[in-house]
């Protein structure tokens, strides 16, 4: 693939395979933010019982930590674009199936939480395929532009669009948003399937590898690389806080700061618009600062944000500190996930990726608990302030990384010859 320079950074054309690859992302991001939404709302008309409601949208986590260091296994096996084009027509087949089901009346609880785990399973060999195959497709110095292009364009299909439209499809019939799901999945497993990236170079597999010992393998880069360990608990760390923040931002919003509705859609929008922001201004950061330095400046300002978000009992506060939230957030995840991309081993990719993203998974429900709990015990602001403090041990937990973090401006669009590497 070939890349364009802009005022000293390298940035992706949309030739190669990229536009082509950002179109099935971004569609996928579309669907999967219908889906996710209508499930629960699906849910509460078929029972009142918070814990079997709750088990669906916890489904959606499970498959990663059973699964998920597997999936990376496989997806460094595979053909990654094979692999994709064919998890996305399985998804949508299975998807369609769901929605002749909801359409016919025939959905049951335990229908939703079945189909929430397989899609899931199927997600953790696409994800980690998907983060493999980049590298292929995209030269290795516009990596960050390339990251800040897919997540942008999947926070616009997922918050701005999906969110809005959702209730028009409802209105039009239950099992509407779920036959859109299922078209984003066909249409992103045809463009998935057009795609001719360069296989990466692999060594023949010893005689006798299993995937037991290719998962360990994978485990070992990520522990002797000593600042790749330390982003991976910096990740697990506050990825817990991100647990109990997302678990009660409903109720630090309706009822701490008695907003209502409206008062949550303000604040899931601002959370939103920030972070499409982050991702426009993050290669100015990094040029700056360079990658490393970076994703801890953009932890340490989630600090801050977090306390207000806990102190101040004014939903004006929330909403401003929900944007600078969320705007550090994407620098965090653009920065994090390209310095993994550059720096792992190209056989393994998948392996890491797949560790990391079974760190942060794990981290979710865990934080999750916390936050309902000290909701319940202290008071519904208390979460935020949790999260904070988490975010103080994972801030610290970076500190060794910045040893070998390079500040300046290399090639990429802020890129740095750092050798660190962490997906949030």
């Amino acid at each position: 693939m070939t890349t364009v320079a802009m005022a000293g950074t390298r940035v992706p054309t949309w030739r190669g395979g990229f536009g082509r690859l950002w179109s099935a992302a971004v569609l996928s991001s579309f669907g999967d933010a219908l889906r996710t939404a209508a499930l629960p709302l699906l849910a509460t008309t078929l029972t009142g019982n918070p814990l079997l409601i709750a088990s669906v949208t916890a489904c959606g986590y499970l498959p990663w930590l059973v699964f998920g260091l597997l999936g990376g296994a496989v997806a460094d096996r595979v053909d990654q674009r094979r692999a994709m084009w064919t998890v996305d027509a399985v998804r949508g087949l299975l998807v369609a199936c769901f929605a002749v089901a909801v359409g016919l009346g025939h959905t049951s609880i335990g229908l939703l939480i079945a189909l929430a785990f397989a899609l899931t399973t199927l997600q953790t060999l696409f994800d980690n395929a998907s983060t493999a195959l980049l590298p292929a497709l995209v030269d290795k110095e516009a990596l960050g532009g390339a990251n800040a292009r897919l997540m942008t364009g999947q926070r616009v299909a997922g918050g701005l669009l999906a969110g809005p439209l959702l209730p028009v499809l409802i209105a039009l019939g239950a099992a509407v948003p779920f036959a859109a799901d299922a078209v984003t999945f066909l249409v992103g497993s045809a463009l998935v399937a057009s795609l001719r990236p360069d296989a990466p170079a692999r060594a023949p597999r010893p005689a006798g590898s299993t995937l037991r010992g290719e998962i360990a393998a994978g485990l070992r880069v990520l522990w002797h690389d000593g600042p790749l360990r330390s982003l991976c608990a910096a990740t697990a760390l506050c990825n817990v806080g991100m647990g109990a923040l997302i678990a009660t931002m409903v109720l630090l919003v309706t009822g701490w700061l008695d907003s209502g509705n409206a008062g949550y859609a303000a604040a899931m929008t601002a959370y939103t618009v920030g972070s499409l922001t982050g991702g426009v201004l993050n290669g100015r950061l990094v040029d700056r600062l360079g990658r490393i330095r970076a994703v801890v400046l953009a932890g340490t300002v989630q600090i801050g944000a977090l306390v207000v978000m806990g102190s101040v009992r004014r939903l004006s506060a929330l909403v401003i500190a929900l944007a600078v939230f969320g705007l550090m957030g994407m620098v965090w995840n653009v920065n994090t996930t390209t310095l993994m991309q550059r720096h792992s081993p190209a056989a393994m990719l998948g392996r890491v990726s797949s560790a990391f993203r079974t760190l942060a998974i794990a981290g979710a429900p865990l934080g999750a608990l916390l936050g309902g709990a000290i909701a319940t015990a202290w008071g519904l602001n208390t979460p935020a302030l949790l999260a904070a403090a988490f975010f103080v041990l994972s801030v610290t937990a970076l500190i060794p990384a910045l040893k070998s973090d390079v500040s300046g401006v290399g090639p990429d669009d802020g890129t740095t010859t750092s050798t660190n590497k962490l997906i949030n």
